[in-house]
């Protein structure tokens, strides 16, 4: 199974809980670009970026309003960015992506995630160099021929595009995720994508034993719990 099959696996697993904690997340986001500039995403590009993302994503447009109005209102609320890597069984590796008011207590919940589940929290660095980083965007579309000329035409760092039971998935350099996703608007009218933001992405993946399966799954749990955590990203074959 190749990294389009897993990044569409873990797009498909969010659950009503999972969907709380995704628009907790865009919440976050979005607040912090109108703080960062003007609140208003006409003037602010960053803004206007993460909400389009936001609401390819499903994220209600109510969490999007009071993101916003929450940075009108002058709130004091900051958050710094921290990522953590850590190790588990058979080769599995994991970045922790986080947005935290507490730095101490952030590291702390994690590392007990790490630990409870028999994994190990590494250096800064120990796990990153084995992912890429990339715009990510699935949708229905099943024409290649058509979406490649159209992204080309665009002029987009197109990495690599594949199609998988009539589903599409668009990797592109960084930078351009939302030049690929304009273009693919104006081609695909009303498009409802799936994913549509940047990912760190594992150049390989793992397969797990069932014992070694049920302490990922444990993980997986524990990280949910935590507020802070905004990406978990991992290089383990999902199951169905």
């Amino acid at each position: 199974m190749g990294r389009a099959h897993e990044v569409r696996a873990a797009s498909m697993a969010k659950t009503a809980a999972m969907k709380t904690k995704v628009y907790s997340r865009y919440g976050k986001e979005i607040y912090i670009a109108a703080k960062s500039g003007v609140p208003d995403p006409e003037m602010n590009l960053s803004l206007k970026h993460k909400i389009a993302e936001a609401k390819a994503n499903q994220v209600p447009a109510d969490v999007i309003k009071r993101a916003i109005e929450k940075a009108k209102g002058g709130s004091a609320e900051s958050y710094d960015e921290v990522q953590y890597e850590g190790f588990g069984p058979n080769g599995s590796t994991f970045i922790i992506q986080c947005l935290t008011d507490n730095t101490n207590r952030c590291y702390t919940e994690v590392r007990n995630c790490f630990n409870k589940s028999g994994f190990n929290i590494g250096q800064k660095g120990s796990v990153s160099y084995l992912y890429e980083t990339d715009g990510v965007l699935i949708f229905k579309y099943d024409d290649e021929e058509t979406m490649m000329d159209t992204l080309i035409m665009a002029e987009v760092d197109l990495k690599d595009l594949t199609v998988e039971d009539g589903v599409m998935t668009v990797y592109t350099a960084p930078g351009d995720l939302h030049k690929a996703k304009d273009a693919i608007d104006e081609l695909i009218p009303d498009c409802n994508y799936e994913v549509c933001e940047i990912q760190m992405l594992p150049n390989d993946y793992v397969t797990l034993d069932d014992e070694s399966y049920e302490k990922f799954e444990r993980f997986i749990r524990l990280t949910d719990a935590c507020e802070d955590i905004q990406h978990l990203y991992h290089n383990v074959e999902e199951r169905e």
